[in-house]
């Protein structure tokens, strides 16, 4: 045979096992994920990028190599801190494989950043690019109401920051105050604290809810760590775009946060925030009372400076008799020119009636009454032909609207009777209905009846009775314990069958019965 027609297949060299890619894959992802369950790694953000499913995909490198991770939508959310590129981050999860192109990567479950230095960089970093959009500016800044009718407060309700503000408030000037609680620490602190704010917001005015007047974020002193979920840049933005007033009143004096500079005013403590709140109500009636003075001595003061220039203007006034003797002289004189005044008058008016009543005569009169008769009875005899005409014309108007009204009549006579019957068919068919609604009703009723009887049998216990159970009673009341039992006089137990009273019990009443009481001569 030559060595072309030699179709066996070459021997393998030793003994090593084949293995397919699948299997390959798989130990090797087995030995990455059992040698690197849970690590943390440290190093820069690079190349950062989130599609439409929400996971988050990002590298991790050094100076010499590359690590590419991924964390997944559900633990992007509960995340404290983004990764953004450029950063320096201490990422903790776990190694695991990607078969589908034969590389390795980590599975993120937390980032945290690497030192307070990295923090402050980045806070710096978030800072100015807050202020460039121009959330910090005072002109966006609304002034704080002199006294809140309602107060929202947006902070943990177990710690002692809530019941310093109250107290304060309460010591100052009683307000309605509304608590929002929150978390004030961790990676579910700018979510809630950002949603109060904007729920408060939201609040219709004149609602059930009382709309606040003003709102206090506050929280007690701690580490950058601790407070770094109030420079979170949605807390910050919910700050700035309240419509409701609001004071910042994160950690102690020496603390500062992203929130502050949003806020319209920003307190040092949060007792201090309540402090700024509301007014001493005790300084007001104190101030209150000394201006009701001033205005009473003010009012004394006027009314006795006016009295004074009236005394001082009457003395110079001269008295009543001089004032009064031109008067009373000129009435005097016109009075005694009264009387020759109306007798001349008198005459006057007399001469000029006779002057006008002379051209007057019996005759003239007749003419007049005469030319009057004869007007009024032109006037009736033209009256009384256009009423003539005015009658016909009534009469040929009735005479026509009469022989319209007899068919108009008979159709709505017709029109009735049609809705008449109708209405009868209807209501015989409405009948029908209650009758058979009103069996079915009672129908429902049975059965409704019937299943709730059944339910009751079941739930019974002497349903219990019939699984094997049984009711032990003593002295008449249901016995539950050991020391009952011992207690009472008599035992009795129900089965399913019947009840049954033990004999130890039978004869334990019957010597409680013969026993004779303490104190008796027997």
């Amino acid at each position: 045979m030559s060595l072309f027609e030699d179709d066996d297949p070459p021997a393998r060299p030793g003994n090593a096992p084949d293995y397919t890619v699948s299997e390959l894959s798989g130990a090797v992802k087995r030995v990455i994920e059992g040698e690197f369950g849970l690590i943390r790694v440290r190093g820069e953000v690079g190349r950062v990028s989130r599609p439409a499913s929400g996971h988050l995909y990002f590298a991790l490198k050094d100076d010499r190599a590359t690590l590419d991770a991924v964390a997944w939508k559900g633990q992007v959310a509960r995340m404290q801190l983004r990764p953004e590129e450029g950063m320096e981050v201490v990422a903790t999860g776990r190694m695991t494989t990607f078969p589908g192109q034969s590389k390795y990567q980590m599975i993120v479950e937390d980032v945290a950043l690497a030192g307070a230095g990295a923090l402050m960089a980045l806070l710096e970093k978030r800072k100015a690019a807050l202020q460039a959009e121009g959330l910090f500016d005072a002109a966006r800044k609304k002034p704080i109401p002199y006294l809140p009718r309602v107060i929202g407060v947006v902070t943990s309700p177990s710690g002692a920051v809530i019941r310093d503000i109250l107290h304060r408030l309460r010591d100052r000037f009683p307000r309605h105050v509304l608590i929002w609680p929150v978390a004030v620490q961790g990676q579910a602190c700018a979510s809630e604290v950002a949603a109060a704010i904007r729920g408060f917001n939201a609040i219709a005015p004149g609602g059930p809810v009382p709309r606040p007047d003003l709102i206090i974020v506050a929280r007690g002193g701690g580490s950058l760590e601790d407070l770094w979920g109030f420079n979170e840049e949605a807390v910050v933005r919910a700050a700035a775009a309240s419509v409701i007033p609001l004071i910042s009143a994160v950690g102690h004096e020496t603390d500062t946060t992203l929130i502050d500079y949003a806020a319209d005013l920003r307190a040092p403590t949060p007792t201090a925030a309540a402090e700024m709140a509301v007014p001493v109500r005790a300084d007001l009636l104190a101030t209150l009372a000394d201006l009701d003075a001033r205005k009473a001595r003010a009012a004394r003061n006027g009314l006795d400076r006016r009295l004074q220039r009236l005394r001082d203007l009457a003395r110079a006034l001269p008295r009543l008799d001089a004032l009064l003797a031109a008067p009373r002289q000129r009435h005097d004189t016109a009075a005694q020119r009264l009387g020759g005044a109306l007798q001349l008058a008198t005459a006057r008016k007399r001469s000029r009636f006779e002057a006008l009543a002379a051209p007057l005569r019996p005759a003239l009169l007749a003419g007049l009454i005469q030319r009057g008769q004869e007007r009024i009875a032109r006037q009736a005899v033209a009256l009384d032909t256009r009423a003539e005409r005015t009658l016909d014309r009534a009469r040929a108007l009735a005479d026509k609207w009469a022989s319209r009204l007899a068919p108009a009549l008979a159709r709505l006579i017709a029109s009735g009777a049609r809705d008449i019957a109708q209405g009868e068919d209807r209501l015989a068919r409405l009948a029908l209905r209650l009758d058979a609604a009103s069996a079915k009703r009672l129908t429902d009723l049975s059965n409704r009846l019937d299943a709730l009887d059944r339910t009751r049998l079941t739930l019974g216990y002497t349903e219990t009775l019939r699984r094997g159970y049984a009711v032990i009673r003593g002295d008449g009341a249901v016995v539950t314990t050991r020391a009952q039992a011992e207690k009472a006089t008599t035992i009795e137990i129900e089965f399913q069958d019947g009840r049954l009273t033990p004999r130890a019990s039978a004869k334990k009443a019957a010597s409680a019965q013969t026993k004779p009481s303490q104190g008796s001569l027997f």
